[in-house]
């Protein structure tokens, strides 16, 4: 207590009595904070946010809100929404952090020689038309180093073409694979995590020997180097976007440019790329040295066209085949047709798409010489040289028929090319008939033949000059 009487403090002061009573009286001067309870505009809407957020976490990562998502179904459902998406993303981003806290990432140690495998997808022009085409990237997690190849699809026959193409090209083979649950090739999810595959990706992880090990459903992030290899390949390979003629070709290409890739350091170890690979193929398998044919084969049946439907697409066959059961031999990006006893009918492209079609139309010629009126409305006659068309418009019907059983006959034998070059040459005379259409065509396929070539082996002959005196007296004395 102050000597001092609180009045008298008061009044030297100047300060209310009170204050002063307050202060003499006081034995606890800890400095305190006083939190104002602040009241967010968005306490109204966050039981709505949580709702969404919970439910998010029985769906798959990649179909869970985002922060811009929930910001416009407020707005949605709430015209006088009043706050920013700012305000909405900030408080987002702490839910989900809450959400979440238990499903961190733990750093990995990936021991040599294991593999990771995973498509992308991404624009190219082919042929001169733009198209978006998949490519399966196989990365190697111990090097960072990886290999990928371009398909027009994603299914079992790609997948497999291209691990192929990759294991044949650095030969050896991964000891374990890590792959996502892709549909073509696990059948069934087992009880315990087993998985039932198809019986061709069995067959193949046999003859190469590797141990396919699958991640668990919607976890991508259990083979994350991959998942960051898709991308970067994208960024790295495909801007701009590549030009492309030939598919083979260029998967041939992105084989040397993935080696070219790892001449580069490693992000963490220190060492160049291409050295850690070296060091892990020697962890990996010996290749197979018989290949591994990775096409399937399965029935099919044409309609009365000689047509038949596969993967809701349509490919021709021949009217001698109409109504028939037929053998189709599907690869990744070519299907061969053949008969009961396995010979190649025809040969397609295979298509990627939806009610397309693959029209073959030399198998269908012969039927068509026996009905040249219907030429004009095939397919057929659109895809012929302007030079053709416009010479079967000036045919009557029996030169029509003549010239197409002639055509049929240059097409097996040779090919349209020679054809035109025919037809080409026959015109130039006085009468062009499927007769002088035939005559230029055999010159044109006759070989020409090569010069006789002396070697030295050939004796040299003595040269003979000719005396004409003789004749000369015998001349004269005639005189």
């Amino acid at each position: 207590m102050s000597p001092f009487s609180q009045r008298s403090i008061a009044n030297e002061t100047g300060h209310d009595f009170r204050t002063v009573k307050k202060y003499d009286e006081m034995d606890d001067f800890n400095e305190y904070v006083q939190r104002r309870k602040k009241t967010s505009k968005l306490e109204p809407y966050k039981p709505k946010i949580d709702e969404w957020l919970e439910e998010d976490k029985r769906v798959k990562a990649k179909q869970r809100h985002t922060a811009r998502r929930i910001y416009r179904r407020l707005c949605e459902e709430y015209p006088d929404f009043p706050l920013s998406e700012r305000t909405v993303r900030a408080y987002v981003r702490r839910k989900k952090k809450e959400l979440y806290s238990n499903e961190g990432y733990l750093p990995l140690n990936h021991p040599g020689g294991e593999a990771q495998a995973d498509f992308g997808h991404a624009q190219f022009i082919e042929k001169g038309k733009g198209t978006t085409l998949h490519y399966l990237n196989l990365s190697f997690p111990y090097s960072n180093g990886g290999y990928f190849q371009l398909f027009r699809g994603e299914n079992l026959e790609c997948l497999l073409e291209g691990l192929k193409n990759i294991f044949e090209h650095i030969g050896k083979v991964p000891r374990r694979i890590w792959f996502d649950n892709l549909s073509p090739v696990v059948k069934k999810i087992l009880d315990g995590g087993e998985r039932e595959v198809t019986e061709k990706f069995y067959r193949f992880c046999q003859h190469y020997g590797f141990e396919p090990v699958f991640c668990n459903p919607g976890r991508g992030n259990e083979k994350g180097n991959v998942e960051n290899k898709v991308g970067y390949n994208r960024r790295n390979f495909f801007v701009p976007i590549p030009r492309i003629e030939n598919l083979e070709d260029y998967n041939k290409k992105l084989l040397t440019l993935s080696e070219k890739d790892m001449e580069r350091p490693h992000y963490q170890k220190g060492k160049n790329i291409k050295e850690l690979f070296l060091e892990e193929k020697e962890k990996m398998l010996l290749l197979n040295e018989k290949p591994l044919d990775i096409s399937r084969v399965q029935k099919a049946k044409t309609d009365k066209y000689g047509m038949l439907r596969f993967e809701n697409n349509r490919y021709s066959v021949s009217p001698k085949h109409a109504e028939t059961e037929v053998w189709l031999k599907i690869g990744a990006s070519e299907i061969e047709i053949l008969d009961e006893d396995y010979r190649v009918l025809v040969k397609h492209p295979r298509l990627y798409g939806h009610n397309l079609q693959s029209l073959n139309w030399y198998p269908y010629l012969e039927t068509l010489s026996r009905r040249p009126r219907a030429l004009k409305y095939t397919g057929f006659y659109r895809e012929l040289p302007p030079i053709w068309q416009e010479y079967f418009e000036s045919c009557d019907y029996q030169e029509k028929k003549n010239s197409l059983k002639l055509l049929v006959k240059m097409l097996r034998e040779t090919d349209m090319e020679t054809a035109r070059r025919a037809l080409e040459i026959s015109q130039k005379s006085e009468r062009c008939t499927a007769e002088t259409i035939f005559l230029s065509y055999r010159r044109l396929i006759q070989e020409e033949p090569s010069p006789f070539e002396t070697g030295n082996k050939v004796p040299r002959l003595q040269a003979y000059t000719t005396d004409f005196k003789e004749y000369d007296s015998l001349v004269g004395e005639r005189k």
